[in-house]
């Protein structure tokens, strides 16, 4: 059986124990995602329990889990996880700052049989932070734990002036776990599949003659997107490259899909 693309667990986390700890984390603990063709601005973690082998701490490895610094300092981080049925084999705090970027990409090797599984605990989650997994924004509220396939594309534009912060953990399978995956919380609200200013502006194109003749005929790729980008902004509209580059891969994906049937 298929594992489900995303899952709001029966998990109750210590909210404000986290919000403690997170507060005593030190500015400059803080390192640069590894991933540095992934993302646009800041976006930046910090270790609490990592690969002994990993090349840098917020890499992954193969080794024994080990503790790290602000994990062995701090108990409040043990104390808000200790009565969670996981076996936990990587904790991170990732941080994307305002107006920052995480590009659509997949976490191919989460994909793998009997891989970790991934589980996101929001700790600051401000409103204007969209997180797209398969096109469909997921509804993460601060404190809440999800399972993520992150296997599958994904990325995250922080539109807010304010920082969001995950709890990130990896997991072992586990009877518990699978089976919380498969139920899931039944008052998980739906993800959000409105129209956003992308596909807004997509359906004008689609009935404005002019708008699509303006369009048409760039046949270089960083043209056309320049092009978009200004005749939205033009009527108000406002979507980030990136965001127009995954609209653009998810087309030809579908199109890929269709014949290849």
């Amino acid at each position: 059986m298929s594992r489900a693309a995303f899952s709001r667990l029966p998990v109750t986390v210590d909210l404000p124990l986290l919000l403690q700890a997170l507060a005593a984390i030190g500015k400059d603990e803080w390192r640069g995602h590894f991933n540095t063709n992934y993302f646009a601005g800041d976006w930046s973690g910090v270790a609490l329990i990592s690969a002994a082998d990993a090349l840098t701490e917020l890499s992954p490895g193969l080794g024994e889990p080990q503790l790290r610094a602000p994990w062995l300092r701090d108990g409040r981080w043990q104390q808000a996880l200790h009565d969670l049925p996981l076996e936990i084999v990587s904790a991170r705090l990732l941080r994307l700052g305002p107006g920052a970027h995480i590009h659509e990409h997949r976490d191919y090797d989460l994909g793998e049989p009997e891989a970790d599984l991934r589980l996101h605990i929001p700790l600051l989650s401000p409103p204007q932070v969209d997180f797209y997994l398969d096109g469909r924004r997921m509804p993460m509220a601060a404190g809440e734990c999800w399972f993520l396939d992150l296997s599958r594309p994904h990325r995250v534009d922080n539109h807010d002036t304010s920082t969001r912060v995950h709890l990130v953990l990896d997991c072992r399978p586990g009877a518990w776990l699978e089976q919380a995956i498969v139920e899931g919380l039944p008052t998980t609200p739906a993800p959000d599949v409105g129209e956003g200013a992308l596909q807004q502006f997509q359906r004008l194109v689609a009935g404005d003659a002019g708008l699509s003749k303006a369009l048409q005929g760039l046949a270089d790729t960083e043209v056309f997107i320049a092009r978009t980008l200004e005749l939205a902004a033009e009527r108000g509209l406002v979507f980030s490259r990136e965001e127009l580059r995954a609209a653009m891969r998810t087309g030809r994906r579908q199109w890929n899909e269709q014949w290849n049937a």
